[in-house]
């Protein structure tokens, strides 16, 4: 069977909308008319959905398909583990989570899993038709539960991960949300002064025939263009982040980028705290869940958002494959920390490599918390003078033709 999204009449003439299960459409209307309801639409909720259980072919056709946001995810990953941990079978687990969700997204994904699972698919092979949400890490985490008996508590584990890489997003985006607003407020009030305060004070200055400092001369024409040209600064603006954001879709010019990043001192720690620690604790999670080290590795590795620490991955998990123990390989590699490769090193020695992994990934996420509030907390005193700066450069910039002005008038 098949999932259905339908829009229908009841007997008041309200339009009721839902997702149901059948064989075919002509079904759907079948049991849309047993209900009641009088079928305006029903569409496979799969039409623009992968509907083989591919890979390949669900990322071909993955564009339009259905796919759920992190908290989402989170939410369905718990319903299940805790559905599956009550005995219930598979596809009456899946059939119960999409009847708990009201969200016609997530109600028709589920139901289509559910249809894969119960013509004999495993949920992994299932779910391999969304890898916009079921991800190479949680495809391969949930086949190796399947394969070991052990998807219940295999689901707890994704949804601890799911849960905790949400709540560590959030709380960088909550971070950077201060240093934005108050970037764009400055950007704001120096506008403003520039192009409605400075020609009224300085207008006065252009019926004398006295020369004019070059601080004073150097704002008025800055003046002018913003109010004159600005629009072209603007729709500069726009072109460069337009630019720059397709040249960043391109693996070649985005592996430049993120090397450039990597050399400036302040950023390249926080971003190797952030795709190291990311590396160590999906390593970890997926070890501790039966995946074998070398497809952890390559799994683990590709979930690092800087092609350049992606790249030194690769090289790891080459290196393992030849025969190196994991803390060589990672010690070979200069963006991996040391304290991280003395852990694995640890690790390796007393059989608790996935222990010692979640421990490095734990403090690499609180110096990483540590390093963005020392960051927070210099960025305001340093907005503060850069503020001050400027508006102390218009003030001087008026001010200073009017000093001449006294001058010759004594």
């Amino acid at each position: 069977m098949a999932a259905f999204k339908y829009k229908a009449l009841d007997t008041s003439g309200k339009m009721v909308k839902g997702v149901l299960e059948g064989d075919s459409e002509r079904q759907i209307r079948a049991q849309l008319r047993t209900k009641s309801l009088r079928p305006i639409e029903v569409v496979s909720t799969g039409r623009h959905a992968a509907n083989s259980a591919n890979p390949q072919g669900a990322i071909k056709r993955g564009l339009f398909a259905p796919r759920l946001s992190a908290s989402e995810l989170s939410l369905v990953t718990r319903q299940l583990a805790t559905l599956v941990a009550s005995s219930l079978p598979l596809d009456a687990c899946l059939q119960a989570a999409a009847e708990q969700t009201r969200k016609g997204v997530t109600k028709g994904l589920l139901l289509q899993v559910r249809s894969k699972v119960a013509e004999g698919h495993t949920l992994a092979h299932a779910m391999a038709q969304f890898p916009q949400t079921f991800g190479d890490m949680y495809r391969a985490m949930v086949n190796a539960g399947e394969q070991a008996g052990q998807l219940g508590p295999v689901l707890e584990q994704l949804a601890d991960y799911t849960e905790s890489r949400q709540h560590t997003a959030q709380k960088l985006q909550m971070a950077l949300i201060y240093p934005f607003v108050l970037i764009g407020v400055a950007i704001a009030v120096v506008t403003a002064l520039m192009v409605f305060v400075v020609p009224e004070m300085v207008g006065i200055f252009a019926q004398t025939k006295t020369d004019l400092p070059p601080l004073t001369v150097g704002l008025i024409a800055t003046s002018d263009f913003l109010t004159n040209q600005g629009w072209i600064l603007g729709l500069a603006i726009v072109g460069l982040v337009v630019v720059t954001q397709r040249l960043l879709k391109n693996p070649v010019y985005k592996r430049m980028s993120d090397g450039v990043l990597l050399r400036v001192p302040g950023i390249r720690r926080i971003l190797i705290g952030m795709d190291t620690a990311r590396f160590s604790s999906t390593l970890s999670i997926l070890m501790a869940s039966g995946v074998p080290l070398l497809e952890a590795l390559k799994i683990a590795g590709a979930v690092m958002n800087n092609l350049v620490l992606r790249a030194a991955s690769q090289e790891v998990a080459g290196k393992v494959q030849e025969g190196s123990s994991l803390n060589r390989a990672l010690s070979q590699e200069a963006f991996f920390p040391p304290m991280m490769v003395h852990m694995v090193a640890s690790g390796e020695t007393s059989g608790e490599l996935e222990t010692m992994l979640e421990r490095s990934a734990s403090n690499q996420e609180r110096e990483l918390e540590a390093t963005l509030g020392t960051v927070m907390a210099l960025f305001e005193p340093i907005m503060v003078v850069v503020m001050g700066g400027l508006v102390l450069t218009i003030v001087m910039a008026i001010l200073l033709p009017i000093f001449d002005l006294n001058t010759m008038v004594r």
